[in-house]
């Protein structure tokens, strides 16, 4: 999605194509799943998917002819949860935000018109981006580079660990894309005798999830450079931002394994 619009456009070959060929379609995202839902209902789509940066996988009832373990069964999902209670890691983040006396601002501080004015999103998703269950969403104001340091490093040893998006940090319990999309591709392949994995992302929260499958691809950011992890030969670089890039990544990726 666009990062300053929150638009697909510019995918729709791609996405039609992926339709058509009945290939599942995860979204896996820093979104709450209040977030994700509306936009599968717009896609029409039916796949599990992934919210919060691994906080937990839903997966739609029958949709694996078979058993597996989940943490509990809701609305006509099996959820996965894999992060801390929401509560939880606000009171970590609260407690740590007073020990160094930083200003630190989490979404729980911000109401919904201020988290639109932020991002851009219209104020009904602001509202819905507020009902977090796993993932903290934070920024950190007039700190000093080596006090924004020690605050991350003292929070990523207290059982829990931060990743960074487009705009925000992240704090989450012991949870990542990688762990989530690991599961995930587990029981696709219990249920098929061979996939082949294609993830796509543009920042640092994706870096997990790319360990995890065949093709990891990374998509220009917002400001049309790369945001590569410090091992970053294994993957291919999409040329172009956001949908656009994705559109022509997963193409290009697809056209290859026909060959």
């Amino acid at each position: 999605m666009d990062h300053r619009s929150y638009s697909w456009m510019g995918a729709e070959t791609a996405l039609s194509f992926i339709k058509k060929e009945s290939i599942p379609l995860i979204f896996c995202s820093s979104k709450t799943r209040w977030e994700i839902l509306p936009l599968r209902e717009k896609l029409d789509n039916h796949d599990p998917f992934i919210s919060e940066n691994g906080g937990a996988i839903f997966i739609p009832e029958n949709y694996f002819p078979f058993s597996f373990e989940y943490t509990k069964k809701e609305k006509g999902y099996q959820i996965i949860e894999f992060g801390f209670p929401y509560s939880e890691i606000k009171e970590h983040l609260r407690k740590f935000t007073q020990k160094f006396q930083i200003n630190v601002k989490g979404y729980a501080d911000l109401s919904s018109e201020e988290i639109a004015f932020e991002t851009g999103l219209p104020l009904v998703e602001a509202k819905l981006a507020k009902q977090r269950e796993y993932d903290e969403p934070f920024r950190i104001e007039n700190a000093t580079d080596d006090q924004v340091k020690m605050f991350l490093d003292e929070l990523a040893n207290e059982d829990l660990q931060w990743t960074k998006g487009g705009r925000y940090y992240h704090l989450t319990g012991k949870s990542d894309k990688g762990r989530a999309v690991k599961e995930l591709i587990r029981l696709f392949r219990k249920k098929e005798k061979r996939i082949i994995t294609i993830a796509l992302g543009d920042n640092q929260n994706d870096f997990p999830m790319f360990s995890e499958v065949d093709y990891p691809i990374l998509v220009q950011n917002s400001e049309g450079t790369y945001t590569l992890p410090p091992n970053h030969t294994h993957l291919e670089l999409a040329e172009g931002m956001g949908p656009v890039g994705w559109n022509q990544a997963i193409l290009k990726r697809i056209a290859l394994l026909r060959k």
